[in-house]
Parts: structure tokens; sequence; C-alpha cells
């Protein structure tokens, strides 16, 4: 099982790509390191999970496919969480750090229902969504502040090789 508390480094990561991105409502940009994708999630034109894979996509782009499709997982299973457990506002970041990571976090304003990992009953159709964060990210965690949580997941990605290049 992997640490479900971030390790120093992973925090500050996280914090630089939140800061990054403060202030910011709904923008995307494909600077390729950086800010790639923020959504408010709270208001009434909130998207549906498959419009916000599609935003996902086209925001990871320059990325191998195999991670985009995992990052796209990643980001249905954090927000499906934060609306199910979590209390709005809720809003989606993706940024690219140096050194290939990819950090996803879905924020939202329930401090007291914290993630944690856990085996889903035989036959039930719900509580593998950390299993699969788990299983497809590189580090994943949770920090709480005085107003808010943030759910987060790392994983490293390579940009995509140009066509005939291997």
């Amino acid at each position: 099982m992997r640490v479900d508390r971030p390790q120093s480094g992973t925090r500050q990561r996280a914090r630089a790509c939140t800061e990054t991105l403060e202030g910011l409502v709904t923008a995307s940009f494909n600077g390729h390191r950086g800010f790639v994708l923020t959504v408010d999630l709270s208001s009434d034109a909130t998207p549906s999970l498959g419009d916000l894979r599609r935003s996902v996509r086209q925001s990871l782009s320059h990325l191998d496919t195999d991670c985009v499709e995992d990052a796209e997982l990643l980001v249905t299973e954090l927000v499906s969480n934060a609306n199910d457990h979590g209390r709005p506002p809720v809003k989606l970041r993706l940024c690219q750090l140096p050194n290939s990571l990819l950090h996803i976090d879905v924020e939202d304003s329930d401090r007291t229902h914290l993630p944690r990992l856990r085996a889903s009953a035989p036959g039930g159709e719900r509580g593998r969504g950390l299993v699969l964060v788990d299983q497809l990210s590189h580090g994943w965690g949770f920090n709480v502040t005085a107003t808010n949580k943030v759910v987060w997941a790392e994983m490293n990605c390579r940009e995509s090789s140009p066509a005939g290049q291997s």
C-alpha cells in the first residue's frame, strides 16, 4: 500500500502547483510545463464526467496516450469521490511538473471525510476508486487546511513521440 500522507517533497510540489493556479477559474494552456487545466465543478454549468474526460484528453494531448488514459481514470475517480463524499465548492486542477510528473488534485470543502484505501465488499458496485488511484498513480494523498481538503495523485508521464519516431 502506498503512503496516503504526502511526503515533504510531494507536499511542496502540490503547494507550488496550487499556488500557481490560485485565482484562476477555468482556463487552459499547453505550455507543457506548469498549469495545464483547472475546472470549477461547483457551478450550474458543471461538465459531465464524459465532458471532463474530453477536456483532460485535450489538455494532455502532448503526452503519451497511455498516460492520458490513466489520467482520465484518475480524474474520474477523484472527482466522483469529491462529489459523493465531499462538499462544494469542488475544483479540479492538473499541473505538469518537472521530471515528467503530472499532478492532479481535487479540492472540496469537507475536511471531515478523509480518503482511505480499503477493500470493497465482494460483489459490491462501489469502493474501488482509491484502489484504482493507488494502482495508477506514482503516489497519492491529501492535505487538509483550515477551509478545505485537497486529494491529489501524481503520475509519471512522457511527452508523446512525433509520428514515425519511437
